[in-house]
């Protein structure tokens, strides 16, 4: 359970690096020892992130918080990616073989107005419609709404999550399809994923969520069942929170990015290399050293 008081912190913490040490010596490799150093991680990151140094709590969100609970939960995440991935495939590979799943999809007007625009020579030409501020906000607003619904429908065993997820990732699949069908199948990562890099990161991310809420009611573990549940959801509202910077972003760039594909493609190349660069780095690699970095000093706390 939670301590009540500073001191009962200090005798938890003290304990629990004591079993850890233990642990560590004679079951390396034992999932105590990975249960034991994730409480007393936890309870390190709260007693370091309440230091007076540390005043600003957005800031220990984005530096600490965040990182560690996507560094506790990388299976959950990477088991997302890798559905996401097979059913992009999956839509990839059926639009190859009926074009009416493309269609089916993006609608014939979308189809012809596209096939217009690269006898034109504009192939993308879709992104440089509409208001770029209207776009923007639009974007993001429906972003959002689907990132929560996959978050939420995450308390159904994780079900609907994985459902929302499929259509996405099938939806993606067969637009690239398309491009490629027409050789425009490099064009279509260096265009579309100048927006697409963040959104389809946050889409997956969003997904993963809703699945540690279905996870933690359906395994809890050994604590009680609401108990995980609640660190589950806790959890989860924490990924949800850090991704709406990202989705505001990603609208972001489609709305006023995107549309400068043929005038200033350098930038919107940088774009997309940066947003990459930023995903492998936040998501995938700061998360692991940071968690190596409290695995060391919770060591050196027991010497």
């Amino acid at each position: 359970m939670p301590p009540d008081d500073p001191d009962e912190m200090a005798a938890d913490f003290t304990q629990l690096v004591d079993d850890l040490a233990y642990a560590k010596t004679f079951y390396p490799s034992g999932k105590v020892t990975n249960y034991i150093n994730s409480q007393a991680s936890k309870i390190y990151l709260d007693i370091y992130k309440n230091r007076k140094e540390e005043s600003n709590r957005l800031i220990t969100f984005w530096k600490y918080d965040l990182p560690l609970t996507i560094r506790k939960h990388h299976k959950v995440i990477l088991f997302a990616f890798i559905f996401f991935l097979i059913f992009f495939a999956i839509g990839f590979f059926t639009a190859s073989k009926d074009e009416d799943v493309v269609r089916g999809i993006l609608g014939d007007r979308y189809i012809e107005d596209t096939r217009d625009n690269i006898a034109n020579g504009n192939p993308f030409g879709v992104y440089e419609h509409g208001n770029v501020f209207l776009s923007w906000i639009s974007l993001m607003i429906h972003n959002i709404r689907v990132s929560l619904l996959m978050f939420a429908s995450g308390i159904f065993c994780g079900i609907p999550s994985l459902y929302l997820s499929t259509e996405n990732a099938v939806m993606l699949g067969a637009f690239d399809h398309f491009f490629a069908a027409e050789g425009l199948g490099l064009d279509f990562w260096l265009v579309v994923f100048v927006h697409g890099t963040l959104e389809i990161t946050a889409i997956i991310l969003a997904s993963a969520a809703g699945l540690i809420l279905g996870k933690s009611f359906l395994f809890p573990g050994t604590i009680r069942r609401i108990d995980a549940f609640k660190a589950g959801a806790k959890d989860g509202v924490k990924i949800m929170f850090g991704l709406m910077p990202v989705f505001a972003l990603a609208a972001f760039f489609e709305g006023f990015i995107t549309r400068l594909y043929n005038n200033i493609s350098i930038l919107t190349t940088i774009i997309f290399a940066l947003s990459v660069l930023f995903v492998i780095w936040y998501f995938i690699i700061y998360p692991i050293r940071l968690g190596r970095k409290l695995s060391v000093q919770l060591n050196e706390e027991d010497v």
